[in-house]
């Protein structure tokens, strides 16, 4: 008699948990779905912005990865060691997993030792532990000069920085402290949305500098020191730096020969790696659209990937193959402040060249924000 399949995923995150309920729902009980993740809980990114602006707590706002369990889907709340693709089987720290499929979705570490001085001079915008102190920060700070920047590309969720800058602006407004704030923005590429196009940067830029928010382009970080952000071509002083750090794939992947070392796995529209039946999804993979520009790191984009992948695994273990492929299509919400968002939608795929839009910014788009944390929340968890 033979084994019943058994699928693991590496990740517990956006695309680990789309994929891990298409397949649950999809496929007989005895196909075994197991989802191994170092973090015992899931939380949005997007949520660590709410918690910058005061309207969210870390400890009401993540969701237990146990709860998948009562869909019986199995979780492992252990770190990954080795992927062994040859022999199909996975290594934590304390037993091992052998598999017929597998999907990669490990997202990326941050690496904010990248930057010599960073860590010990500046604010993580996207580490969980340093968003309080970004909070409190912002509350207690009366006049001054605030720095946001972004130090390596590509990061993930490519708004995010943008929309705490705007966070943090309707904060001071809030705290009457926004008349004697200088903010002042610096990225490495020419524009502040590279993916997005020049119509939508030029869009973001414009409703930067409503709110006196100044974007430098060109500007690649080579240093920090104690109230200095050093660049390849100069330099300039902050009071408050609030930087978004190089971004790397976790050891166990580089080490396991899934990607050099400073690189992501690379993979087509099906997300398949040069190995049989594994598979990376989100941010932990690169997905070329032209030979300049990749698919952005966003969850929206993971959930896709997520779910068109475990189609796929359905379609094999059914004998219904399908070979479906990721879009490229999706869309993330750019908040404004004051419970306002703006809604940015794209198409990777389209031809001649990807295709955006930033929509208005307006309340509904917030509350539709909302509802798509929630929605989620609700449907994997």
């Amino acid at each position: 008699m033979s084994r019943p399949q058994s699928i693991v995923i590496l990740g517990g995150g956006f695309g680990g948990l789309a994929a891990a309920n298409e397949l649950r729902e999809n496929l007989p009980q005895d196909v075994r779905i197991t989802i191994i993740d170092k973090k015992d809980w899931f939380m949005m990114d997007l949520v660590k912005l709410w918690i910058i602006n005061g309207t969210r707590e870390f400890e009401s706002s993540k969701r237990s990865l146990e709860n998948i369990t009562k869909k019986g889907i199995e979780f492992v709340n252990e770190d990954v060691v080795k992927i062994d693709p040859v022999n199909k089987s996975i290594r934590t720290k304390y037993r091992q997993f052998h598999y017929n499929f597998l999907i990669i979705s490990l997202g990326v570490e941050l690496a904010p030792e990248k930057i010599p001085g960073l860590k010990e001079n500046g604010l993580v915008l996207y580490d969980i532990n340093d968003v309080p102190k970004i909070r409190d920060a912002i509350r207690q700070f009366k006049s001054g000069k605030i720095v946001f920047a972004i130090t390596s590309m590509p990061y993930k969720c490519p708004p995010a920085p943008f929309e705490a800058a705007l966070l943090i602006h309707s904060v001071l407004e809030e705290t009457g402290a926004s008349s004697s704030v200088q903010m002042d923005f610096f990225s490495p590429a020419p524009l502040t949305l590279p993916a997005g196009g020049p119509k939508v940067s030029e869009d973001i830029l414009q409703i930067l500098k409503s709110k006196n928010i100044e974007f430098h382009g060109n500007n690649k970080v080579i240093s920090v020191e104690k109230n200095k952000l050093k660049f390849e071509n100069g330099e300039t002083d902050f009071d408050i730096l609030i930087a978004v750090p190089p971004h790397k794939v976790p050891g166990v992947i580089v080490e396991s020969g899934f990607a050099e070392e400073g690189k992501f796995i690379e993979v087509n529209k099906t997300c398949k790696t040069k190995y049989d039946n594994v598979f990376a999804i989100g941010d932990v993979n690169q997905m070329m659209v032209t030979d300049k520009i990749a698919v952005p790191k966003a969850g929206i984009f993971a959930e896709a990937q997520g779910i068109a992948v475990a189609q796929n695994i359905i379609g094999i273990i059914k004998n219904e193959l399908q070979y479906l492929s990721f879009d490229g299509k999706g869309g993330c919400f750019l908040e404004t402040g004051k419970k306002t968002a703006g809604y940015l939608s794209v198409d990777m795929f389209a031809k001649p060249d990807p295709l955006t839009e930033l929509q208005p910014t307006s309340t509904e788009h917030f509350s539709e924000k909302e509802k798509f944390e929630q929605d989620r929340l609700k449907k994997w968890l």
